[in-house]
């Protein structure tokens, strides 16, 4: 390490570059995974918070929750510790008359019990208790600026709905979810005179039985799969961050090699005064050991204070779990691609080296 810690004072210029170069792989690498977790994030977070086990929809659906059509009466033949049914449409929002195209907002409806385990927190305001009241999530007010006391217009149906009360962290699809009641959905899609239906009904704990020939059940976690562009999206941007964190090991392996290359002199005299190659070795490892430790630091922290200037209609999401795995795959590599180089040294000859 004093070797290592030297070397890097007495060459400023040149550690400094291959060290914003570290940075600027790192901060790349960073910022797409806020961005991949944050997309994936805003298509299932109001799924999460449901916290529950299983999903039951109609056996033709194709695991898409407004493919399927279930009678709501179905909810008497389910056994479970909890069960909850729940309708979900999306549409065009706005608040106000004569809306401008920016005014207008894509939301995704939950029509839902409010005494039912799907009902969401509150952060500000009430819960709906009257067929014209809903509550919204609170990216509507940063994004749109809808506020309590607002009537939400819907371009589908002459419904309106008056804003009760915020929620936070309910995204479906990448779409924020508005809040009505169960009953409005059935006045809204079929009327009162046809038989009451639902889309789905979400379990809680343990499902003991159903009508299996009508329904499926599908876990949570095979449900969130099966969203609509869910998995390309992850698998995307997992395959990017994975290819970045190789290229990134890569280029510092070359960086190492040239730099032990061009010490090649430094070493052979070094060697011919006896000193351990085990000496020279551990001082190469600490360098890119050292480089890139920090150059992952400075990105992550980057990264961190790019998150609060972006607007939020980006879906970024900073995970420090993530980044401390990633972080983690990225020395890992690199002092494995380190290695070369002190294969290198290990090799060289001091004779030829001080000829």
């Amino acid at each position: 390490m004093f070797l290592a810690l030297n070397e890097m004072k007495h060459s400023k210029l040149r550690y400094s570059l291959i060290l914003g170069l570290l940075f600027l792989i790192s901060y790349l690498v960073f910022f797409l995974t806020g961005l991949a977790y944050g997309l994936a994030k805003d298509n299932r977070e109001a799924i999460d918070k449901w916290e529950a086990d299983k999903i039951l929809l109609s056996t033709d659906s194709n695991s898409i929750l407004n493919m399927s059509m279930l009678e709501k009466g179905l909810q008497e033949e389910i056994e479970a510790d909890e069960v909850a049914s729940l309708s979900q449409f999306s549409g065009i929002v706005w608040t106000g008359e004569k809306p401008s195209k920016d005014e207008k907002e894509k939301v995704s409806f939950f029509a839902i019990e409010p005494e039912s385990f799907l009902a969401p927190d509150i952060v500000e305001g009430r819960l709906f208790k009257e067929d014209n009241e809903a509550v919204i999530d609170y990216s509507l007010v940063e994004q749109a600026g809808f506020k309590i006391g607002d009537t939400i217009s819907l371009s589908t149906s002459d419904k309106s709905f008056v804003i009760v009360g915020y929620t936070r962290g309910a995204t479906y699809s990448v779409a924020p979810v508005i809040y009505i009641d169960s009953s409005v959905y059935q006045d809204m899609s079929l009327g009162q005179s046809q038989q009451a239906r639902v889309n789905a009904f979400v379990v809680r704990g343990d499902l003991k039985d159903y009508p299996s020939n009508r329904l499926e059940a599908i876990t949570i976690d095979a449900f969130i799969n099966d969203l609509p562009g869910y998995r390309p999206q992850v698998l995307t941007f997992g395959f990017m961050i994975g290819f970045l964190i190789a290229i990134a090991a890569i280029v510092i392996a070359i960086f190492m090699y040239v730099l032990t290359m061009q010490k090649i002199q430094l070493f052979g005299v070094m060697k011919a005064q006896g000193i351990a190659n085990t000496y020279i070795a551990k001082a190469v490892l600490s360098q890119t050991f050292l480089l890139t430790s920090v150059g992952l630091t400075i990105g992550a922290l980057s990264t961190w204070a790019t998150s609060f200037v972006l607007p939020t209609a980006v879906p970024f999401e900073t995970n420090w779990l993530f980044f401390a795995s990633i972080s983690a795959l990225m020395v890992f590599f690199a002092l494995i691609g380190t290695l070369f180089s002190v294969r290198a040294v290990v090799k060289i000859d001091p004779l030829k080296a001080l000829s």
